[in-house]
């Protein structure tokens, strides 16, 4: 019995040897430690052992078992073990070593496209406009139609300073402080950090950086809004995007919309990433609402215009094929010198 028994451990310890990956350790566990194993199969056998000798029998199952996990913990520390080392040889860094010359950096993605974006707009005729991100309540929210009771306000999730100043949850406060100070007809892009109290996750982070559009005068239509981010996206991701406008919801905007356009990952085909759809939601936008013309000083039935808001971040990430926001922020040299 003892003999069968030195056998599967003697089969183990070799198995293990010549074994260089936990994938192939965790198939060997399974053959021998799970259910259907060869050692729980042994347990089989005890209806044929005589009463007396089952509980030697027992005994010297729990035995070959303890030690059979005895000598999978040791090969897992093992290979853990040469992983740690080998990552160590690839990530080591002599700091004594003279600075090689030849490894330049680069723009940080965020903004690269940064400046691509606000180049497009520019040529467009947009001014770019920054403001405070410490801004009073005022103009974060009730100038932009977002009275106190207003659920669009729990959307946000804001970082308040104090009772009526907060840390600017969008860069549209900025938009109102240009049509404040400004006569039509205004043409602005707001670029910055905006503060929200989210959960850091693939697709979320408390910081993150917007730019948002705007264009006051006599006339403006839905048409022209649809005009400028049709040429704009094409400019952005290439020539052959397609875009779609859905009806959505802001309370600065009336009517409002939500635009998809073509997925770059997959070129519409469909993938993870667009969700099969071939086309991802790259930002939001519509026709200023007469409210907010009419409380920034201006004539609603002579003054038209358009807003429109997108997450850098997001946008970057599209143009990329980034999956996972938070390697944006995280400064992996090995993910940067991609964008070299």
């Amino acid at each position: 019995m003892t003999e069968s028994f030195d056998k599967i451990i003697a089969e183990i310890r070799e198995a293990l040897n010549i074994s260089e990956s936990e994938e192939a350790l965790r198939e060997l566990r399974a053959r021998y430690l799970g259910k259907k194993g060869t050692i729980s199969g042994l347990m089989k056998n005890m209806r044929d052992i005589p009463n007396e000798e089952k509980p030697k029998f027992g005994s010297l199952v729990n035995q070959l078992r303890q030690d059979a996990e005895d000598a999978f913990q040791k090969k897992s520390a093992e290979l853990r073990e040469k992983a740690l080392e080998q990552r160590l040889k690839r990530e080591k860094i002599d700091v004594t070593l003279d600075r090689n010359s030849d490894r330049l950096g680069a723009m940080h993605p965020l903004n690269q496209v940064y400046y691509e974006v606000r180049d497009i707009f520019r040529k467009m005729g947009f001014e770019v406009v920054d403001g405070p991100e410490i801004e009073l309540e005022k103009y974060n929210f009730e100038m932009l139609n977002i009275p106190k009771d207003h659920p669009a306000r729990d959307m946000q999730d804001t970082f308040y300073v104090s009772d009526q100043i907060v840390v600017r949850t969008q860069t549209s406060p900025v938009q109102v402080r240009t049509m404040l100070k400004h006569k039509p007809p205004i043409r602005i892009i707001s670029p910055g950090r905006v503060y929200r109290n989210d959960d850091v996750d693939a697709t979320h982070s408390p910081v993150f950086n917007q730019i948002e559009g705007l264009y006051i005068d006599k006339g403006v239509t839905f048409a022209d809004l649809k005009g400028v981010l049709n040429e704009f996206l094409r400019k952005l991701y290439g020539q052959a995007t397609v875009t779609k406008f859905r009806p959505g919801f802001f309370p600065f905007t009336e009517p409002s919309a939500e635009v998809d356009a073509t997925c770059t990952i997959c070129g519409g085909k469909g993938c993870p990433a667009c969700k099969g759809a071939g086309m991802i939601e790259v930002l939001g936008c519509g026709m200023v609402n007469p409210k907010v013309i009419e409380d920034c000083g201006l004539d609603p039935e002579v003054y038209s215009g358009y807003a429109f808001g997108l997450g850098l971040d997001r946008i970057t990430n599209i143009k990329y094929g980034i999956t996972d926001i938070r390697l944006l922020y995280e400064n992996d040299v090995r993910f940067l010198k991609q964008f070299i």
